[in-house]
C-alpha cells in the first residue's frame, strides 16, 4: 500500500512537510501499548545481533544521521525494527538551517537533494531529550552526530565541536564527528588530514570513554579516503562512517530541469550506491579487520545491506530509502536478511 500512498498522496506535499507528517506516525509507533504491538511484526531475529563498539545492536541496519535531527523519534524508530538510530546532526548552538525549500525529491532516481544546513535545536536541547530517551527500557542504540555551528568561524571549529562533545558524549552510545556535509560553508575543508588530526584528537579527549567515529564524504579522492581512514586509526578513534551525501550529479535519470531546479546540496539515495560501495572497500583496505566501519549511501534493500556486510561493513545505515519504502522499511530488510541466513 505504501508505494500507492507515496505516488498518489505524499508526492503532492513538500518533501520536508511530508517528513514531518511521517515523524508523527513514527513517534506514535514508539508509545506503549502501540510499540509492543509494532515490535511483534518488526523485531529482528536474534541471529541478526551484532556486537560492535562495545554495544549490542539488535540488527546491523540502522538510521543514518539527518532523519531524526532533534531526538524526537528514537523510540519509534527502534520499535519499527532499526538496530540503531544516529540522531542529529547536532550543533553546539541552535540554528534554523538554510531557507526553505531545502529538500527535493528526484523520484526517477529514488534520490533526494537536501541543503538543510544542520537545522536543529542545539546541543543543550538535544542533551535534555537524550536524558528522557535514556529512561526508556526500549531505547535502541543511540549515536549522536555532531557538526560545526554555522556562525562559528572555521578556525574556531575545534572549540565548537568540543562544546557539543562534552554535553552529548555522556548521553550517547557513540559519537560521530561530521566534517562532510556540503551544506555548511567551509566544513568539508576540515577533512584535510593536517586540519582533521588536531580536531579529532581534541574531540576524542572531550568524549572520554564514549566511542568516537568520523563521517567522511564520498567526493574525496581515493587517496584522501585512505589517508583519513589511517588517521582515524592512528588517532585512536573507534570507527569511521562512509559516506555522507555527494555533490555529484552525473548519470541521473531525472530530467535536467528538475535537477537544476533542486539546486545545490547533498544528493542521497540510489545514485550514491556505487561510490559508497567503493569507499567502503577503500576504507576496509586501510584499517585493521576489527576496526568498525559503518557503510551508508544508496542502501535500500536487504540485498544492499547484505552486500555491504559481505564487503566488510560492520553496520549499515540508511535514510533516503525510508521516503520510498515507508515505515515498514526496516522490517523488510530484517526479514530479507533472515531469509538468507
Amino acid at each position: 500500500m505504501y508505494p500507492l500512498l507515496f505516488r498518489t498522496v505524499l508526492t503532492r506535499f513538500d518533501p520536508e512537510f511530508a517528513h514531518h507528517l511521517g515523524a508523527l506516525v513514527i513517534r506514535a509507533a514508539g508509545v506503549e501499548p502501540v510499540a509492543s504491538v509494532v515490535r511483534r511484526f518488526t523485531a529482528p531475529t536474534p541471529d541478526q545481533r551484532v556486537h560492535a563498539l562495545g554495544l549490542d545492536f539488535a540488527s546491523p541496519f540502522g538510521v543514518a544521521a539527518g532523519f531524526d535531527k532533534n531526538v524526537t523519534m528514537g523510540r519509534g524508530l527502534g520499535a519499527l525494527g532499526f538496530g540503531h538510530v544516529e540522531v542529529g546532526t547536532v550543533t553546539a548552538l541552535p540554528q534554523p538551517g538554510n531557507p526553505k525549500p531545502r529538500l527535493f525529491r528526484l523520484v526517477a532516481d529514488r534520490a533526494v537533494v537536501n541543503r538543510m544546513g544542520f537545522n536543529n535545536d542545539g546541543a543543550a536541547a538535544a542533551a535534555a531529550k537524550l536524558r528522557r530517551l535514556r529512561r526508556s527500557r526500549t531505547c535502541p542504540v543511540i549515536g549522536v552526530n555532531i557538526g560545526k555551528s554555522r556562525v562559528v568561524a572555521v578556525e574556531d571549529a575545534t572549540t565548537d565541536y568540543v562544546r557539543s562533545a562534552k554535553l552529548l558524549a555522556p548521553l550517547a552510545d557513540y559519537l560521530v564527528v561530521n566534517v562532510s556535509s556540503p551544506n555548511t560553508p567551509g566544513l568539508r575543508g576540515l577533512q584535510a588530514v593536517e586540519t582533521l588530526r588536531p580536531l579529532l584528537t581534541a574531540i576524542r579527549d572531550a568524549a572520554g570513554a564514549t566511542p568516537l567515529l568520523v563521517k567522511i564524504a564520498p567526493d574525496l579522492d581515493d587517496a584522501e579516503v585512505q589517508d583519513i581512514a589511517r588517521l582515524a586509526v592512528d588517532a585512536g578513534l573507534s570507527g569511521i562512517i562512509a559516506t555522507n551525501t555527494t555533490i555529484e550529479r552525473s548519470g541521473l535519470r531525472t530530467d535536467a530541469a528538475t535537477v537544476e531546479a533542486a539546486g545545490v546540496g547533498g544528493l542521497s539515495g540510489a545514485p550514491l550506491k556505487a561510490r559508497a560501495s567503493e569507499v567502503l572497500r577503500l576504507v576496509r583496505e586501510a584499517v585493521p579487520a576489527d576496526f568498525v566501519v559503518i557503510s551508508a549511501g544508496g542502501v535500500e534493500t536487504a540485498d544492499d545491506v547484505r552486500e555491504r556486510l559481505a564487503a566488510g561493513a560492520t553496520l549499515v545505515q540508511g535514510y533516503t530509502g525510508f521516503l520510498y519504502r515507508g515505515p515498514l522499511w526496516a522490517r523488510q530488510i530484517n526479514r530479507g536478511l533472515a531469509r538468507t541466513r
